[in-house]
């Protein structure tokens, strides 16, 4: 499973990538918000950090719209991915974007019929949004689920991108169905280490280790 980062944070990029934990950057309107940069200088600076598709969205209504802007968004950087709405002017702009050669990713899905769509439309990505189907008492895996077994049907080549990942039981269970990314915030990741056990393991260890009075070093 490839892991993306969900945040325009350079900073948090930058310590997972360190880790080998980032495949890809997952950007939104939201996300360039709360860093505080403009669009252009900070997608660039992720794109020059990670070698792997990096998202970044188009704002526009319409499709001729989407793909003004996702041609111009492309021009930033190589592993540009154009995201679009799951409309039909979304799907319209990923037809003719796909069809240039360039990474689409189609977010905002919240059905298999609309997955289905994407993938006809020539998306490179669906992103299915789980955390947003939970919040409206839907269970968010039920799709992961029902859109992996349509494509594998099929051959679809597009990717299942788990999106709206708000917990770390989220990342375990797209892995366990076959999702092909996951894109999470950086504490959800980080969260993916933790275990009480493992706490209480490593204290004993070092309590046994500390009776010994020895040094390795």
């Amino acid at each position: 499973m490839k892991f993306f980062v969900d945040t325009a944070d350079i900073d948090a990029i930058r310590e997972l990538h360190a880790l080998g934990m980032v495949d890809g950057v997952t950007t939104n309107p939201s996300l360039i918000m709360k860093s505080g940069r403009d669009i252009r200088e900070v997608t660039k600076e992720i794109c020059d950090l990670v070698e792997g598709p990096v998202s970044a969205e188009t704002v526009a209504p319409d499709a001729e719209g989407m793909i003004a802007e996702g041609r111009e968004l492309a021009k930033i950087a190589d592993n540009i991915t154009i995201k679009v709405p799951l409309t039909w002017d979304g799907l319209r702009a990923c037809k003719v974007l796909s069809d240039e050669g360039r990474m689409v990713n189609v977010t905002l899905c919240f059905s298999a019929n609309q997955a289905l769509l994407a993938a006809k439309a020539g998306a490179s990505f669906i992103s299915p949004f789980i955390g947003r189907l939970d919040d409206i008492n839907l269970d968010g895996m039920e799709l992961i689920a029902d859109i992996r077994q349509i494509y594998d049907n099929y051959d679809f080549r597009t990717e299942i991108l788990a999106a709206s990942i708000r917990t770390v039981n989220h990342v375990t269970e797209s892995a366990r169905i076959g999702a092909d990314v996951i894109t999470a915030p950086p504490a959800v990741i980080k969260a993916l280490v933790s275990h009480p056990l493992t706490d209480k393991g490593l204290d004993a260890f070092m309590a046994d280790w500390a009776k010994t009075g020895q040094k390795i070093i």
